[in-house]
């Protein structure tokens, strides 16, 4: 008989289902004798992950490169304590009938998630995140371009350092044009936005401990960002010049859509400097205006100069502070909009099943 089993879940992180029939969100489970606790921020005894290390790999019509992976994985990490950890995004082709041959092949070490669509990379990591139960956490990409070895270097550096997070920094980036330019993009806004050290490159390939693992899945809402949130929760950040190897098999799934999604959830979820800059650019128009109007005045009424102020001229002024107006009026609806999808509770992801390895410990539903 297997050691996983499937079953049913509904939606967020309550949606993880242990094979023992306990929910992953019922914090009633007790310990067994001898096995040690630890006491969290808030004074709450906690037992110690008997996982030394959970790897996520956040998976999107990845069939033709999923299989390796998870091979190397398990070479690498081999006479360890390890766990991998596949959230299927809603892929559309064979994705998911290879994640529940990989669970039947590493019945011990592989849990096997299927989200109900595609809700994007941000939530299948949470999702992950929230099944997780080690005491280090990684976080793959599921195209081969992030060798296990490599996060096995950075989870040294990260004990040797004492870090909460390490990043891995590619020497050489072997992504499309496109998405390095939307990744440049999005770093200088962090820059601005959240206050990152410039030299930090803050990249999908991660190691984080559990106490940042537990404070990130404190959080919730629909508009996920979890560098930014890392970014408020430590400054105990690291990152380690790793290999970034040529995709194996497909094109990537990030679109100029998605990145643009991802700069957006930065830039509006994370900062009311957006909301400055647009009473500061509202200011600065009016004190030109007030300029323009009192050179009007001036020339028309002192000097007795005539003016040229044509219907195009007239239109062209209009147009100009119509189009900033709706360019303001645009991003306040677009912060009206989010807090009233984060109060209504939709759900940030959606779990249709689980198969879980049978000896996990379900974890408590962190708060939040």
């Amino acid at each position: 008989m297997l050691d996983w089993q499937t079953q049913p879940v509904v939606s967020g992180s309550a949606a993880l289902v242990a094979a023992d029939g306990f929910a992953a969100n019922d914090g009633t489970n007790s310990l067994a004798d001898g096995e040690p606790l630890q006491i969290d921020a808030s004074g709450e005894a906690t037992h110690e992950p008997s996982v030394e290390l959970s790897l996520i790999v956040p998976v999107f019509n990845a069939s033709a490169t999923l299989v390796p992976l998870v091979d190397e994985i398990h070479h690498v990490f081999a006479g360890r304590s390890f766990e991998v950890v596949l959230v299927n995004d809603g892929s559309a082709d064979d994705t998911q009938q290879v994640c529940q041959r990989l669970a039947q092949n590493y019945p011990t070490t592989v849990t096997a998630i299927e989200l109900s669509r595609n809700f994007g990379e941000q939530h299948a990591v949470m999702a992950g995140l929230q099944q997780s139960a080690g005491r280090y956490v990684a976080v793959l990409d599921d195209d081969g371009q992030n060798p296990p070895q490599e996060a096995d270097r950075m989870l040294q550096a990260l004990r040797a350092n004492n870090w909460d997070v390490v990043y891995g920094r590619y020497r050489e980036r072997a992504h499309p044009w496109p998405r390095r330019l939307g990744s440049w993009f999005n770093d200088v806004m962090a820059n601005v936005m959240l206050g990152k050290p410039r030299r930090l490159y803050l990249s999908s390939f991660k190691v984080m401990n559990r106490f940042l693992v537990d404070e990130l899945t404190w959080c919730s809402g629909p508009f996920l960002y979890l560098d930014g949130l890392i970014l408020r929760i430590t400054r105990r950040i690291g990152q380690v010049d790793v290999l970034h190897l040529p995709r194996q098999a497909g094109r990537s799934g990030y679109t100029v859509a998605k990145l643009f999604n991802l700069w957006l959830n930065m830039f509006l979820g994370f900062s009311t400097l957006p909301l400055r800059g647009a009473m500061m650019l509202g200011l600065l128009t009016a004190c030109v205006s007030a300029v323009i109007l009192a050179d009007i005045v001036v020339e028309r009424w002192w000097l007795d100069a005539p003016l040229l102020l044509g219907i195009p001229m007239i239109i062209a002024c209009v147009a100009f502070f119509a189009g900033v107006q709706l360019v303001m009026l645009g991003m306040i609806g677009e912060y009206v909009g989010r807090m009233f999808q984060h109060q209504n509770g939709r759900p940030p992801f959606v779990v249709r099943s689980a198969l879980v390895p049978r000896q996990t410990l379900p974890r408590p539903r962190p708060r939040g």
